[in-house]
Protein backbone atom coordinates (compact mmCIF):
# COMPACT_ATOMS: atom_id res chain seq x y z
CA UNK A 1 0.00 0.00 0.00
CA UNK A 2 1.02 3.05 -1.09
CA UNK A 3 1.57 6.30 1.75
CA UNK A 4 0.57 9.79 0.90
CA UNK A 5 3.01 12.27 0.89
CA UNK A 6 2.63 15.89 2.98
CA UNK A 7 2.45 17.27 0.16
CA UNK A 8 -0.53 15.42 -1.41
CA UNK A 9 -2.33 15.78 1.98
CA UNK A 10 -2.04 19.18 1.81
CA UNK A 11 -3.84 19.57 -2.31
CA UNK A 12 -6.50 17.28 -0.64
CA UNK A 13 -7.32 19.04 2.45
CA UNK A 14 -6.76 22.79 0.39
CA UNK A 15 -9.43 21.22 -2.71
CA UNK A 16 -12.02 20.09 0.27
CA UNK A 17 -11.88 23.49 1.46
CA UNK A 18 -12.32 25.51 -1.55
CA UNK A 19 -15.03 22.81 -2.93
CA UNK A 20 -17.11 23.96 0.79
CA UNK A 21 -16.14 27.05 0.19
CA UNK A 22 -17.95 26.99 -3.35
CA UNK A 23 -20.74 24.70 -1.85
CA UNK A 24 -22.05 26.78 0.59
CA UNK A 25 -25.21 28.76 -0.30
CA UNK A 26 -25.00 32.70 -0.20
CA UNK A 27 -28.01 34.95 0.07
CA UNK A 28 -28.17 38.49 1.11
CA UNK A 29 -31.04 40.30 2.47
CA UNK A 30 -31.74 44.35 1.39
CA UNK A 31 -33.11 46.44 3.91
CA UNK A 32 -36.80 47.91 3.00
CA UNK A 33 -37.00 50.39 0.36
CA UNK A 34 -37.54 53.81 1.96
CA UNK A 35 -41.36 55.20 2.57
CA UNK A 36 -40.49 57.34 -0.66
CA UNK A 37 -39.46 54.70 -2.50
CA UNK A 38 -42.61 52.60 -1.92
CA UNK A 39 -44.23 50.85 -5.77
CA UNK A 40 -47.84 51.47 -5.79
CA UNK A 41 -50.21 48.39 -5.48
CA UNK A 42 -51.34 47.37 -8.92
CA UNK A 43 -50.86 44.14 -11.34
CA UNK A 44 -46.96 43.81 -12.22
CA UNK A 45 -45.88 44.86 -8.57
CA UNK A 46 -44.25 41.80 -7.78
CA UNK A 47 -42.79 41.06 -10.99
CA UNK A 48 -41.03 44.64 -10.60
CA UNK A 49 -39.86 43.73 -6.90
CA UNK A 50 -38.60 40.64 -8.44
CA UNK A 51 -36.78 41.21 -11.44
CA UNK A 52 -35.82 45.15 -11.66
CA UNK A 53 -34.73 45.07 -7.78
CA UNK A 54 -32.06 42.80 -7.69
CA UNK A 55 -30.21 45.39 -9.87
CA UNK A 56 -31.52 48.55 -8.66
CA UNK A 57 -33.43 50.66 -5.78
CA UNK A 58 -37.02 51.44 -6.47
CA UNK A 59 -35.98 54.80 -6.10
CA UNK A 60 -34.69 54.78 -10.08
CA UNK A 61 -38.87 53.52 -10.82
CA UNK A 62 -40.94 56.17 -8.60
CA UNK A 63 -38.86 59.19 -9.09
CA UNK A 64 -39.20 59.44 -13.29
CA UNK A 65 -42.29 60.41 -15.42
CA UNK A 66 -42.27 59.22 -18.74
CA UNK A 67 -44.50 58.46 -21.41
CA UNK A 68 -45.49 54.45 -21.90
CA UNK A 69 -43.27 54.34 -25.40
CA UNK A 70 -40.09 56.01 -23.20
CA UNK A 71 -40.61 53.02 -20.82
CA UNK A 72 -40.88 50.60 -23.25
CA UNK A 73 -37.70 51.22 -24.36
CA UNK A 74 -36.03 51.38 -20.83
CA UNK A 75 -37.25 47.96 -20.26
CA UNK A 76 -35.39 46.69 -23.07
CA UNK A 77 -32.39 49.05 -22.20
CA UNK A 78 -32.62 47.27 -18.99
CA UNK A 79 -32.46 43.83 -21.03
CA UNK A 80 -29.91 44.40 -23.90
CA UNK A 81 -27.14 47.01 -22.75
CA UNK A 82 -27.40 46.12 -18.89
CA UNK A 83 -28.43 42.32 -19.02
CA UNK A 84 -31.41 42.36 -16.74
CA UNK A 85 -32.59 38.75 -16.73
CA UNK A 86 -35.81 39.74 -18.17
CA UNK A 87 -38.09 37.44 -19.95
CA UNK A 88 -40.38 38.77 -22.67
CA UNK A 89 -43.47 38.29 -20.89
CA UNK A 90 -41.78 40.14 -17.96
CA UNK A 91 -40.98 42.75 -20.02
CA UNK A 92 -44.59 43.18 -21.05
CA UNK A 93 -45.65 43.12 -17.56
CA UNK A 94 -43.66 45.56 -16.61
CA UNK A 95 -44.05 48.06 -19.53
CA UNK A 96 -47.55 47.86 -18.84
CA UNK A 97 -47.32 48.62 -15.22
CA UNK A 98 -44.49 50.94 -15.28
CA UNK A 99 -46.79 53.21 -17.99
CA UNK A 100 -49.78 52.63 -15.83
CA UNK A 101 -48.45 53.77 -12.48
CA UNK A 102 -45.45 56.11 -13.42
CA UNK A 103 -46.62 57.68 -16.85
CA UNK A 104 -46.85 61.26 -17.83
CA UNK A 105 -49.84 61.15 -19.28
CA UNK A 106 -51.95 59.29 -16.42
CA UNK A 107 -53.86 61.44 -14.48
CA UNK A 108 -53.61 59.58 -11.61
CA UNK A 109 -49.85 59.59 -11.77
CA UNK A 110 -49.76 63.36 -12.62
CA UNK A 111 -48.30 65.32 -9.90
CA UNK A 112 -50.99 67.94 -8.53
CA UNK A 113 -49.69 71.92 -8.75
CA UNK A 114 -52.22 74.01 -7.08
CA UNK A 115 -53.56 76.67 -9.90
CA UNK A 116 -51.89 80.57 -9.15
CA UNK A 117 -55.32 81.88 -10.83
CA UNK A 118 -58.51 82.90 -9.63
Amino acid sequence: MKSFKPQMICVIVILGAAIGAIAQETSIKLPPDNPMSQLKAGPGMETIRRDCSICHSTDYIVIQRTDAQHWAAEVKKMMAVYGAPISASDAKIISDYLATNYATHNPATAEKVPSTQP
